[in-house]
């Protein structure tokens, strides 16, 4: 599998915690998310970058590969059976796809109130006001929220059916997301609203893309099952005919 090398990078950069930031990832891009300090969460959303009526679809992505969680050799699924994104490397191991995100509500609740108008930049932010001011950047709006993954955060299930936050993310740890088709991903690094920390300390991360073009056959989504076999070829036909 091509490697991550400094010389190929096509962009880097540090996304402080509490900020949103979006990117047009290109097919064949590879978007690698670091966590910079340890405990970062990243909410997630994903588009199809020509039409952004198709987006990521959390039931079909796990219904077809068996699974709760998303790590290494995963893909994510747009909600017409296609692959936006699959995970060609991913040293973190689990990541939540089951939970939303933070709103004003949650950050009230939990850390109290800290506004714009007073402390400036220090305010409190929460995903999704801030998942939605991204979005507004394309023309879509709050009809266009969707589910979401939050990279890096694990959340566990117990015997009882309850769900509590799991193990934190270390520091260095990275997962690699390549575009199978051109891929808007929107991200956000405000805490999770489950985080057991009882202060605001949303963490940075650094991201960088760089070209790895791994072809299905070398994809390890590919091989998992049968259905991303078939998610692929879906893919594959329909960026002919963009292309």
């Amino acid at each position: 599998m091509k490697q991550f090398s400094n010389e190929s990078v096509l962009l880097e950069k540090t996304i402080p915690g509490g900020w949103n930031f979006s990117y047009i990832l290109k097919k064949g891009t590879t978007l690698r998310l670091t966590d910079i300090e340890g405990g970062v969460n990243v909410s997630t959303l994903l588009f199809n970058q020509k039409n952004y009526g198709e987006r990521y679809n959390m039931a079909d992505t796990l219904k077809a590969q068996f699974t709760s969680y998303l790590t290494k050799g995963h893909a994510l699924y747009s909600d017409m059976g296609r692959i936006l994104v699959s995970i060609i490397d991913d040293t973190c191991g689990w990541h939540d796809t089951m939970t939303g995100c933070s709103t004003l509500e949650t950050n009230k609740e939990k850390y109290g109130e800290k506004n714009y108008q007073e402390y400036r930049n220090a305010y409190y932010r929460d995903s999704f006001t801030s998942l939605l001011t991204e979005v507004s950047k394309y023309g879509m709006s709050l009809k266009d929220m969707h589910s979401l993954v939050n990279f890096f955060t694990r959340i566990d299930v117990d015997q009882n059916g309850d769900i509590k936050y799991g193990a934190v993310s270390k520091a260095g740890s990275y997962v690699d997301l390549q575009a199978e088709m051109d891929t808007l991903i929107v991200l956000n690094t405000c805490p999770h609203p489950l985080d057991s920390s009882s202060e605001y300390q949303p963490k940075p991360l650094k991201i960088s893309v760089w070209k790895a073009g791994i072809s299905p056959t070398e994809n390890p989504a590919y091989h998992l099952r049968d259905e991303n076999k078939r998610g692929f070829i879906n893919t594959i036909n329909y960026t002919k005919s963009l292309y």
